[in-house]
């Protein structure tokens, strides 16, 4: 089963970084990939183990609830986010800034996947958690596809 295998994925790992599409499938509880997300969520909430993730992510995630002018939303998710243990959000800096102009010129990202591809190298995460089957191609970045587990 896919679940297992994720799990089994995750143990060998400390440091992770999650992609905004994890995010997105766990707090809208999509149908298809929530089972998958949660289990990342409780794996997170484990001793030893952290995440790191760009603040890009939470610019992402709070566009929806701006464009509907839904403050309550707005509020939650600072309020879940902002406080997740083990979880670390990285703003861009000059070292961040220039490993994506690399990646960007290397592999032709697009700068938003650029911008969370150099966070997860430059901090060090041993696996990259997205849904985006485009990161596998960027050596140096243990991508792992949550469409891979189903």
């Amino acid at each position: 089963m896919g679940l297992d295998r994720l799990r089994a994925s995750l143990r060998s790992h400390s440091l992770v970084a999650l992609d905004t599409s994890i995010f997105i499938y766990q707090l809208d509880l999509n149908q298809r990939y929530f089972v998958l997300s949660d289990a990342i969520f409780a794996w997170l909430g484990q001793r030893g183990k952290s995440a790191v993730c760009s603040t890009l992510s939470l610019t992402e995630l709070l566009v929806p609830a701006y464009q509907e002018g839904n403050d309550r939303r707005i509020e939650a998710y600072y309020a879940l986010l902002s406080t997740f243990p083990n979880l670390t959000w990285v703003p861009p800096d000059l070292q961040i800034a220039d490993k994506v102009a690399h990646l960007r010129a290397t592999y032709r990202l697009k700068t938003p996947d650029a911008i969370q591809a150099a966070t997860a190298i430059h901090s060090n995460a041993t696996a990259f958690l997205t849904n985006d089957s485009g990161f596998k191609r960027v050596k140096n970045l243990n991508s792992l596809a949550l469409d891979d587990f189903l």
